[in-house]
């Protein structure tokens, strides 16, 4: 069965239709409370670290975790008020993550161009999975 669309222009096609934010756009509105910044890398790729303050949605949960009427619906994602910013390893997959996303109906969803690679290159802010867990546990205890 021949491929009549590949992935390139499945990506490039996703590039047109959705935000795209530099790092350097996104490092400067990590503090703003309004954003929510969405690692869907596979758990695997999380051992090289991620950025910092981003929740973990694997790419192949992401559809069920937004829809309320799916069992596996997560709350974060109902937010409204809140814009949505996806990166994944290098851009592709938080493009059509981020275009099938939008083909949901939401509106406030962008996506990292350069995905966590270009993150690191630019130097921007990282975490460790333990470096994580230990914030998230000193900000319960605080609480």
């Amino acid at each position: 069965m021949p491929i009549i669309k590949g992935f390139r222009a499945l990506v490039d096609e996703a590039m047109a239709q959705v935000k795209t934010y530099s790092v350097q756009e996104v490092k400067a509105r990590l503090a703003d409370p309004a954003v929510q910044i969405v690692d869907i890398r596979d758990v695997r790729e999380l051992a090289a670290g991620t950025v910092v303050g981003s929740y973990h949605a694997p790419r192949g949960m992401l559809e069920f975790w937004v829809d309320p009427a799916s069992p596996y619906h997560k709350p974060l994602f109902a937010d409204e008020g809140k814009e949505f910013i996806l990166f994944c390893g290098a851009g592709w997959r938080s493009a059509l993550a981020t275009k099938t996303l939008q083909d949901m109906g939401m509106v406030n969803v962008a996506h990292i161009d350069g995905g966590y690679a270009e993150w690191v290159k630019q130097g921007a802010p990282t975490e460790t999975l333990e470096e994580r867990e230990e914030r998230k546990s000193r900000a319960y205890s605080c609480g």
